[in-house]
C-alpha cells in the first residue's frame, strides 16, 4: 500500500490514516488499485483535486471519497505525512 505518491504526496496517507478504518473489503480492494495500478502517481493527485478525470476503471466510491477528502473542508493544515502508528491501532 505504499507507492511513491503516499510516500511524496501527504493526500493519500492521511486519506488512508482517516478512512482505511472503515472501508469495506471491496473499498479497500479499490483503493490498492487506485494507489498501485496506475503508472504515473501524480496522476492520483490530478483526479483527486478533479484537476483531470480518472479513467473509467477509477470512477468509483473510492474516487468519490479521495475527492471529497481533498476539498479539505475542514480547512486543516495538510503539510506532512501522518505518522504511521495507526497502521497497528486495532479496527476502530
Amino acid at each position: 500500500l505504499y507507492p511513491t505518491l503516499i510516500l511524496l504526496h501527504p493526500l493519500p496517507s492521511l486519506f488512508a490514516k482517516e478512512n482505511l478504518h472503515r472501508m469495506s473489503e471491496q473499498q479497500l480492494n479499490l483503493y490498492d488499485r487506485l494507489i498501485n495500478e496506475p503508472s504515473n502517481d501524480w496522476d492520483i493527485y490530478y483526479w483527486a483535486t478533479e484537476a483531470k478525470p480518472p479513467p473509467a476503471e477509477f470512477e468509483n466510491d473510492v474516487m468519490a471519497m479521495l475527492r471529497e477528502f481533498a476539498k479539505n473542508k475542514k480547512k486543516e493544515q495538510r503539510l506532512r505525512q501522518p505518522d504511521l502508528e495507526y497502521l497497528f491501532e486495532p479496527p476502530r
